[in-house]
């Protein structure tokens, strides 16, 4: 899908599916017995030309097969996004990613945590806005940034605030493999701004990964051990989320928080 003014057929490719697939249909019946239908009502012979022939059947067919295409187009791109955050397991397969598969991978893990997920065409390779995420009557805005050796600045952040105005958001997230400068982390505090670095972005894949775990339908016998057991993962006691094990900068100390952080700061 290009970066640039879209059609009806690329908006629906992004949609879920099935939107396509009614749209198809319902212009299916609009044009192959709508119209004909309304054309009848006409006086004229015109109308009457137009209300008694199958003059609107080859577009009816065509419109219901280019809806039905860009459906399978979004049922195609669906799977791709899930087996791509499916596959992940640390930092080194997500800064093996392009930057575009990378905005996928983010889309999909916020598209997971029940978010509607706009891929905006507005970014890049180079910035913007990658993503505008909606949810309980909120749009956030997010710019994904694929850097691995580098640092997210602090004119970064800046940038995206501005936009937060200017495109009425309640919210910004900047999403990258690596870190934030000290500065962009302070411009970022008591602002409506999140910084998702390369952990914090792993902890979420995590998270959404452990909810989409099918359990197997087999019950396998317990085996007792003399071995001691591995503590179990708590739960988030704020948002029932997966925790993740996290040291303590300032003293060192191990703890439990949520994989979920920054967007939840529960912690045991």
């Amino acid at each position: 899908m290009g970066r640039g003014r879209r059609g009806l057929l690329d908006e629906l490719a992004v949609l879920p599916w099935p939107v396509g697939l009614a749209v198809g249909v319902l212009g299916y019946l609009l044009i192959r017995h709508g119209i004909p239908a309304w054309a009848a009502g006409r006086p004229g012979p015109l109308g009457q030309a137009l209300g008694s022939t199958d003059a609107f059947a080859p577009l009816a067919w065509i419109v219901l097969a280019a809806c039905a295409t860009a459906s399978l187009f979004s049922w195609l791109g669906s799977r791709r996004k899930r087996r791509l955050l499916d596959a992940q397991s640390g930092l080194a397969s997500i800064a093996a990613l392009g930057w575009r598969d990378f905005e996928r991978l983010v889309g999909e893990a916020f598209r997971r945590q029940g978010y509607t997920v706009e891929e905006s065409g507005l970014g890049g390779a180079d910035g913007g806005i990658d993503l505008i995420l909606r949810k309980d009557g909120q749009r956030t805005l997010v710019q994904c940034k694929q850097w691995q050796r580098r640092k997210v600045p602090v004119n970064v952040v800046r940038e995206m605030y501005g936009l937060l105005a200017h495109h009425g958001a309640h919210a910004v997230q900047i999403a990258t493999v690596g870190g934030f400068t000290s500065d962009a982390a302070r411009f970022a505090q008591g602002r409506r701004i999140t910084l998702i670095d390369g952990e914090t972005l792993l902890g979420m894949l995590r998270a959404v990964q452990a909810r989409n775990v099918e359990l197997p339908t087999r019950i396998e016998p317990v085996i007792q051990s003399n071995q001691t057991a591995s503590p179990a993962v708590p739960e988030c006691p704020r948002c029932g989320a997966q925790m993740v094990e996290r040291r303590n900068r300032s003293n060192g100390d191990l703890f439990w928080g949520c994989a979920t952080y920054p967007g939840c700061r529960g912690t045991r």
